[in-house]
């Protein structure tokens, strides 16, 4: 009997899941991705592209490559979920499946801020990195600010990585006695979930670059060259790169599959929510974990837990195979600049606290960053 796997998103997580089931499955089972953009944008190189170290041409690749491989994509969004009876609307039409698999990553949200998406430009997206590549290029001095916006956010290394790349970038070009680099965090230290011996790792890499480190200031305003806090202070800048908030998407919160935390809840081993043959995976989830904070939103998380999916939706309808379960390890390369990286890893599962190790940054991790990224284009690509 035919079967179909409907897929919601095409990031790393619905990518895995997708070619991973479509391994595993017969080809009388349909494999189906709905993605409302064309081209994949491999996230972790957006840190290169804005201090010059690439191209867009160089980390983006068209989703329709994905046909090649016996998967068939659906370009639109999605605008409605039906969890209970495993389908979903795009365009206009209903979309069923056999087996539901929500990977449909976290929206952005500046707009939650005023001010923010006026007066500053964003880490997060490929436009964004853009500009920040061209304010970087004209910026002939003055106070550059690293902003997160709320305290929760995908890829938690980013905005660190970010401020100390602009930091190498202004040392590069000879400016950087010109520049005052300093970065304002909504969360209390650097990457919380991976232990206070992480975050004083980070902090002590921040001030031995002379960028000044604000934590727990909560921004509620931005004004053309001011930051508000809710504490009631402010602080100045002359160019603004942000974090922007995060929320779930829409058509994921209208369908009901929401737990308290405002994304959806998953069983943490299986990412199976409450619904029969429904699966959540990546960004869009929240997986509380023992210390007190959810398991970070990352790419290797997702790519993990989409593998976890596929190989039990297989096992489910052809009965070959064990039983797969996430546990919880993850890794990411941190980029210091110069060059260098550091590499941190660990089970996040573990208890009572996650035990999370990050390496001191040398040339080799930072080699193998690039190696990735290279690896993870040409083998889904």
């Amino acid at each position: 009997m035919s079967r179909v796997a409907l897929i919601l998103g095409a990031g790393i997580g619905g990518i895995v899941a997708a070619e991973t089931l479509r391994k595993l499955l017969p080809r009388e089972h349909r494999i189906v991705v709905v993605e409302r953009e064309s081209t994949h944008v491999f996230a972790p190189s957006l840190l290169w592209y804005m201090t010059g170290g690439n191209d867009p041409a160089t980390f983006t690749r068209p989703l329709s490559a994905l046909s090649a491989k016996g998967i068939e994509l659906v370009t639109g969004e999605v605008t409605a979920i039906d969890p209970a009876n495993l389908s979903a609307e795009v365009g206009g039409k209903t979309l069923k499946g056999d087996a539901l698999v929500v990977a449909l990553g976290a929206d952005y949200a500046p707009e939650a801020v005023p001010g923010l998406a006026d007066h500053g430009l964003n880490l997060y997206t490929l436009a964004g990195a853009g500009r920040i590549r061209a304010a970087l290029d004209a910026f002939a001095g003055g106070r550059i600010v690293v902003l997160t916006a709320a305290p929760a956010y995908k890829c938690p290394a980013a905005p660190y990585e970010a401020a100390m790349l602009v930091d190498a970038y202004c040392r590069k070009r000879s400016s950087r006695q010109r520049a005052e680099v300093a970065i304002y965090a909504a969360e209390p230290v650097p990457m919380p979930v991976a232990g206070p011996l992480v975050g004083d790792r980070i902090k002590m890499m921040l001030e031995k670059k002379g960028i000044a480190y604000f934590p727990g200031r909560q921004v509620t305003q931005v004004d053309a060259g001011a930051l508000h806090f809710a504490d009631g202070t402010a602080a100045a800048f002359d160019l603004l790169l942000y974090v922007p908030p995060h929320r779930v998407p829409a058509a994921v919160k209208a369908a009901g599959l929401c737990a308290e935390s405002g994304w959806v809840g998953v069983d943490r081993e299986t990412l199976e929510t409450r619904f029969p043959h429904v699966y959540a995976l990546g960004d869009v989830t929240a997986i509380p974990l023992k210390m007190g904070r959810p398991l970070p939103k990352a790419g290797v998380f997702a790519h993990g837990q989409a593998e976890v999916v596929a190989k039990n939706i297989a096992r489910a309808w052809t009965g070959r195979g064990a039983a797969a379960r996430f546990d919880g390890h993850g890794m990411c390369f941190v980029e210091v600049g110069g060059g260098m990286a550091g590499l941190g890893s660990g089970n996040f599962y573990a208890e009572p606290a996650p035990a999370v190790r990050l390496r001191a940054p040398n040339p080799l991790w930072h080699a193998g960053k690039i190696l990735y990224e290279k690896y993870w284009l040409y083998r889904h690509f």
